[in-house]
């Protein structure tokens, strides 16, 4: 179900004009109007989830099958170098409308593109108590 508040609700249901590159049924894919390199999507669902956690199994399929299937066809059409698939989960996490998207980040050679971050590094028993609390 669609949310009225909801801004990427509104751009997925076409109420809001947007550029458009796919869409179908469950999905459209439109350019980022900020984006980080050039071609950067994003993958919203026409209906409403907030964010990964309540995104159903089958829509979840269906979301990242699309993603990789723009990823291809991104790749072949605009000569990137590489791709980066982003999908950020609350607001600790850089998620800052709550609508779930995935980004679609061509990526180039040269474009100065930062997204790694500072590596952790854990012993032998960090590691594994993190272990034991996941299983």
């Amino acid at each position: 179900m669609r949310k009225d508040d909801c801004i990427f609700c509104r751009i997925a249901n076409g109420e809001i004009p947007s550029k458009t590159i796919y869409e179908d049924g469950e999905f459209r894919v439109i350019l980022d109007l900020g984006p980080m390199t050039k071609g950067h999507a994003l993958v919203l669902p026409k209906e409403h989830f907030d964010n990964l956690y309540e995104l159903p199994g089958e829509w979840c399929k269906n979301a990242f099958a699309l993603a990789q299937k723009m990823a291809v066809q991104m790749t072949e059409k605009l000569s990137c170098d590489g791709f980066n698939l982003l999908q950020n989960n609350k607001e600790a996490a850089g998620q800052t409308i709550s609508h779930f998207h995935i980004h679609l980040v061509p990526r180039y050679r040269a474009d100065g593109l930062e997204l790694s971050g500072e590596q952790q590094s854990p012993t032998q028993e960090e590691l594994e108590a993190v272990r034991k609390q996941l299983i």
